[in-house]
C-alpha cells in the first residue's frame, strides 16, 4: 500500500508539493497571521469605562489618544530611542570582535571565541537583568563597589540602565551574522588591498564595510525588533521609565483595545524599518 502510495505521489508533483507546505501554511496563516490579525483588528473597538466590556464599535478613538497624549508620545520615542542605541552599540561592539575571530584567531581560539560569545545565551534572561540589576544597584551595587573609589559610578537604574541591559542580551545575535559575513571575505581581498597601498581604514571602510552591510542589517533587525517590544528589562532595570512593552502589558487586562493599538507601533516602525533596508538592497544579499 505504501508503494502505491509513493508512485502515486511520485507521479503528482503538486499533490507531494501541497501535502508537504499544508502544516506550515496552516501555522503561519492561522496560528500565526490570525492571531496577529484579531489582535490588530481590536485596536479599532473601544471599551465601556463602566463594564470593562470590548464595544465591537469601529473607530479611531484609540490612535488619537495615542497620538494626541503627550505621555504616550514619550513612550514611542524613548522605546525608539532605546532601540537604535542598543542596535549602534551591539553593531560597534559585534565588528570587532567578529573581524577578530574570523581573520585574526587561530582555528583553536575561533572555536573558544565562540563558545565565550554564546555564553549568555546559556543562562535565563530573568537571571541575566537580575544580575545587571545587582551590578547597577545606586551606591550598593558591583559598579559602585568596585569603580567608586576612583570616581566612576553605575548610571543607576533609567535609560542608560536599559541600554546597558538590552546591549548585553542581544550582542551575540549581532556577533554571529556579521561573524558568518567575515567568514566569507576571501583574505585575499585584504591582502590585495594591502599591497595596492590602502591603509587600514580605508580598506575597512570600501572592502570590509560593503561586504559586512547585509550581515550588520541581519543582526540589526534581532537586535532592533528585540528592543522594541522588550518590557521585563525596564520593568527590572528601567527605574520608573517605560517603554512600549510595559503600556501594553499594563492595559492588556484592563483596557484590551488600546494595548492591541500600542502593539501595532513596533509593528509599523518595523514595517517601515524592513521597507527601509530593502530600498538599500541589503536584504538581496542575506
Amino acid at each position: 500500500m505504501l508503494a502505491t502510495l509513493a508512485t502515486w505521489l511520485h507521479k503528482r508533483p503538486r499533490v507531494r508539493l501541497a501535502a508537504l507546505l499544508t502544516a506550515p501554511v496552516f501555522w503561519l496563516v492561522v496560528a500565526y497571521l490570525g492571531s496577529l490579525g484579531s489582535l490588530l483588528l481590536t485596536a479599532f473597538f473601544t471599551i465601556d469605562t463602566f463594564t470593562g466590556d470590548v464595544i465591537r464599535k469601529f473607530n479611531f478613538g484609540n490612535f488619537e489618544e495615542l497620538f494626541t497624549n503627550p505621555s504616550y508620545r514619550n513612550v514611542v520615542f524613548r522605546t525608539l530611542g532605546i532601540a537604535i542605541s542598543v542596535t549602534l552599540i551591539c553593531t560597534l561592539l559585534a565588528t570587532p570582535m567578529a573581524f577578530y575571530m574570523a581573520k585574526v584567531a587561530t582555528p583553536r581560539a575561533q572555536k573558544i571565541f565562540v563558545a565565550l560569545m554564546l555564553t549568555p545565551l546559556w543562562a535565563s534572561y530573568l537571571v541575566k537583568i537580575y544580575a545587571w540589576r545587582t551590578m547597577l544597584e545606586p551606591n550598593s551595587g558591583v559598579i559602585d563597589w568596585l569603580f567608586g573609589p576612583i570616581g566612576i559610578h553605575s548610571p543607576g537604574f533609567g535609560f542608560a540602565g536599559i541600554v546597558i541591559g538590552l546591549s548585553y542580551l542581544w550582542l551575540p545575535y549581532m556577533i554571529l551574522p556579521v561573524y558568518a559575513g567575515l567568514e566569507r571575505l576571501p583574505n585575499s581581498l585584504l591582502d590585495a588591498s594591502g599591497d595596492l597601498g590602502a591603509r587600514n581604514f580605508y580598506t575597512f571602510r570600501k572592502v570590509i564595510v560593503p561586504i559586512i552591510f547585509p550581515s550588520v542589517v541581519a543582526g540589526s533587525m534581532f537586535t532592533f525588533s528585540l528592543s522594541l517590544g522588550d518590557y521585563i528589562t525596564a520593568q527590572i532595570i528601567g527605574g520608573k521609565l517605560q517603554m512600549l512593552g510595559n503600556v501594553v502589558y499594563q492595559n492588556y487586562s484592563l483596557n484590551l483595545p488600546f494595548a492591541a493599538t500600542m502593539s501595532a507601533v513596533p509593528i509599523l516602525i518595523m514595517g517601515i524599518y524592513l521597507w527601509t533596508v530593502r530600498r538599500t538592497g541589503a536584504l538581496n544579499n542575506i
